[in-house]
């Protein structure tokens, strides 16, 4: 139910019982949450060394992976990602606060650069308070994302977790709490959509990171430019994996582009949704998918052989019904799946659908779940054509066996992120985000650490 006018409220997706239940905090509460916020960037956090803020990021990696099903679990029972992938997504959170603690102070060094001033330069400021608004999909993963560059840069952090993972929420601040943050450095606040705007437009508040829907983007995005407030948006997708008649391993390339739709029951916003094949070696990869994917079973997110667990919610498994019911209405080919699943759970069937056009329900919106839509293109200039036809841009993969020919399509693919003979993934190192309606910025990596500071130019007279 995520939450009432008056509380949160997650529901386990595997046995429909209640998992946690928080009230939500009053207006009162928030704006003591925010001036709380305020208080220790400006007592405690602004002016601390890179290497103190370090020390505070690699405590929390370790208290999360001293601990992996302390904080595993709640994303199981709460959005029903399998347990395995939990203790893995917790210890990729660990990663990012580690990667952050050893390279922010390169990331954000003093620039010196020649000018007619005796001495000029560029430095890297905090702003302040930051907001992150969290979604429920990777409820660790994207929190840290946003908490350790931002908490690196010398800003203090208010999350907005999502209302139906609101345990996660209390274990990610739990974890600060242990590892000795200063008080209040990272808080959790628990209120509706209709309270966000307030918050976006408190004077107290700097700047606004959002990984939601485009919907949730375009409100946000407007907030925050009225305001005059940087604001990053990580937003849908739907990505497009290509595979030319070239590819020297197609078994390998199918195994990757099942494992990219399948992973968190394809509930993933860069996961491979368009599955785009040339005309020579169409069938025989269809076949390939077949194969791999009848493999998957549905299970307890609490078993450790379960590869794919339930929807989070009850909902969203009947949205993609319809969005499968009107691609096969209108021509696509059901290779597997699509059945409804009967009994206690959220389950949505592993689906695969070949002979999908552009115009398709599956081929034009964002299917967030394990449904596979497969589309034939004659060449590679008319796979590009069906890649680039979209509102969405975040990411996409070329498999080939021309590295050369890859890189010429990744330059043409209007995406932020583009793999060749590989999977789509976040990794803290590089940049992260998308273009058209897949967002704005960027997230993670050295470009990622920047959303959020004061790029601050100094001159030192006199002239020369």
């Amino acid at each position: 139910m995520g939450y009432s006018s008056t509380h949160f409220k997650s529901i386990n997706p595997y046995t429909e019982e209640t998992v946690y239940e928080i009230p939500m905090n009053t207006a009162e509460e928030v704006r003591e949450i925010i001036e709380k916020s305020q208080e220790t960037y400006v007592n405690s956090w602004r002016d601390t060394s890179f290497e103190q803020r370090a020390e505070l990021l690699r405590a929390v990696a370790k208290e999360m992976k001293d601990n992996l099903d302390e904080y595993a679990l709640p994303m199981t029972e709460e959005m029903g990602k399998p347990i395995n992938e939990a203790r893995g997504e917790v210890t990729k959170a660990a990663w990012a606060a580690e990667h952050y603690a050893q390279n922010a102070g390169e990331y954000l060094k003093t620039e010196y650069i020649d000018s007619d001033a005796t001495e000029s330069f560029v430095q890297y400021l905090p702003l302040g308070v930051t907001l992150g608004l969290l979604p429920w999909n990777a409820p660790f993963w994207l929190a840290f994302r946003y908490l350790a560059p931002a908490l690196m840069s010398g800003n203090s952090c208010i999350m907005k977790h999502d209302s139906h993972t609101p345990l996660c929420a209390i274990k990610i601040v739990q974890a600060f709490e242990k590892a000795g943050m200063p008080k209040n450095l990272v808080q959790n606040v628990v209120i509706n959509h209709s309270q966000i705007e307030s918050i976006i437009r408190h004077p107290l508040v700097t700047g606004v990171s959002l990984t939601g829907s485009s919907k949730a983007g375009a409100a946000v995005g407007a907030i925050a430019g009225s305001e005059i407030k940087p604001v990053v948006l990580e937003l849908g997708g739907s990505d497009a994996a290509i595979v030319l008649a070239d590819t020297k391993d197609l078994e390998h390339a199918a195994d990757v582009i099942v494992l990219s739709r399948y992973i968190n029951a394809g509930q993933s916003c860069i996961a491979a949704k368009r599955i785009i094949v040339e005309e020579p070696v169409y069938e025989k990869f269809i076949s390939l998918l077949k194969e791999r994917f009848e493999k998957l079973t549905l299970g307890d997110p609490k078993d450790e052989s379960t590869k794919i667990g339930p929807i989070a919610r009850r909902e969203l498994v009947e949205e993609m019904h319809q969005q499968v019911d009107k691609s096969v209405s209108a021509g696509a080919r059901l290779v597997l799946g699509g059945n409804r699943i009967e009994g206690k759970g959220f389950f949505f069937p592993v689906t695969l659908l070949a002979d999908v056009e552009p115009g398709m329900v599956v081929s034009c919106q964002e299917t967030f779940g394990p449904i596979a839509a497969v589309i034939k293109a004659k060449d590679a200039d008319h796979a590009l054509k069906i890649a680039n036809d979209t509102d969405y841009g975040l990411g996409g993969s070329v498999w080939t066996g021309d590295i050369e020919k890859g890189k010429l399509i990744a330059s043409k693919i209007v995406t932020g992120q583009v793999s060749i003979n590989g999977i789509v993934k976040s990794d803290p190192r590089l940049p992260s985000g998308g273009v058209k309606k897949s967002g704005l910025g960027r997230e993670l990596g050295p470009h990622g650490i920047k959303m959020f500071v004061n790029t601050q130019q100094v001159w030192v007279g006199p002239v020369k």
